[in-house]
């Protein structure tokens, strides 16, 4: 039997008993990172990297029994060797290396090769099989380098500003919008965030990462702050009654999706900026080049096109049908914004 196999809970090593970003709750859970469809509430115990602890213990609650570990450190579980290696995808995120008698497996989660400068680096781990996602796998999907990104949402913030309007910029509230925010210029003005966000914000703090300063939107704030100034916000708040204080506004949308005709339309923002969390095609590519390994086997996004893509370039790539996708961390997000908790603190 192979040292990893593909069931109805998630990806399983058999003699170890563990499994990885499980998407039905199991014993023993080894996370990639914190986002709700990797790291799912039900598991019995969880294990994940010092960075990603905190903000899965905000998220899973109190009684889920967390262990982290330092990246490179090493588990042994039943023989078989286990460590924790930057993915480069948010604050915390890793691929999972797992090996026994030789034979090297590299559940990669999700990645991206960029340094964000708040991330740690994607780090590449040689391996025998490569289990990689594939969330923009076409040749599309081209990111232009961050700091090119960076500075279109400032000039957008600024041409806002200059017309009296509120700039309103939507990012998940664990990863994307840590990583905008330290992107942004504040001495344009304020930067003001969602509670969910602000949340997320205190706990990486509190860990060292650097942010720059940003406002909680409460109650108490009078809406003729707002213009001229910049909310940050969850995908889920826009168009709930939270919002209708920040008028005159302009929507933005920060995402990878926004390559494409018709997404920023869709999510009905006014400007749209191409900056994902995840690999580009390019980056896919590089990545899996470079660990080595002959044995791909592609999970969520353009699985089919892919892994045929991949089996014209000489590799035995197989595609997997898994519970992973942005879909369930905005569904976790829009779960917590409720009319009952409109400011998006905590209770």
């Amino acid at each position: 039997m192979a040292l990893l196999t593909f069931t109805d809970r998630g990806i399983y090593c058999e003699r170890a008993d563990v499994y990885i970003d499980p998407w039905k709750p199991v014993r023993r859970a080894l996370i990639t990172h914190g986002h709700a469809d990797h790291s799912r509430w039900g598991n019995e115990y969880y294990l994940a990297t010092n960075s990603a602890g905190p903000v899965m213990r905000h998220r899973l609650g109190p009684e889920a029994k967390i262990q982290t570990i330092a990246y490179g450190e090493k588990l042994k579980i039943n023989g078989v060797d286990f460590s924790y290696h930057p993915a480069g995808h948010i604050v915390g995120s890793a691929q999972i290396r797992v090996e026994y008698k030789g034979e090297v497996w590299v559940a990669s989660g999700d990645y991206k090769l960029e340094d964000d400068g708040l991330s740690e680096p994607f780090e590449s781990v040689k391996c025998h099989h490569f289990i990689t996602e594939s969330t923009f796998g076409l040749p599309v999907y081209r990111w232009e380098p961050q700091e090119v990104i960076l500075a279109d949402i400032n000039d957008w913030w600024r041409e806002n500003q200059a017309e009296g309007k509120v700039s309103m910029l939507t990012a998940y509230a664990l990863g994307k919008a840590q990583r905008l925010l330290q992107g942004l210029d504040h001495s344009i003005g304020t930067i003001y965030t969602h509670g969910a966000i602000e949340n997320t914000n205190e706990i990486i703090r509190r860990q060292g990462f650097k942010l720059p300063p940003t406002v909680r939107v409460t109650r108490e704030i009078d809406k003729k702050a707002y213009p001229g100034n910049i909310v940050v916000t969850t995908p889920g708040s826009v168009g709930q009654p939270w919002a209708k204080k920040f008028n005159p506004l302009s929507l933005g949308s920060a995402s990878g999706w926004m390559t494409l005709r018709g997404a920023r339309r869709r999510r009905g923002a006014d400007r749209g900026f191409v900056l994902s969390d995840h690999a580009d095609w390019p980056g896919l590519l590089s990545a899996i080049e470079a660990t080595g390994a002959d044995n791909i086997y592609v999970t969520h996004g353009y699985t089919g096109i892919f892994s045929n893509y991949l089996r014209e370039q000489g590799y035995n790539a197989v595609e997997l049908e898994t519970d992973y996708g942005e879909e369930a961390e905005a569904a976790a997000e829009a779960t917590a914004e409720t009319d009952s908790n409109p400011e998006g603190t905590e209770s």
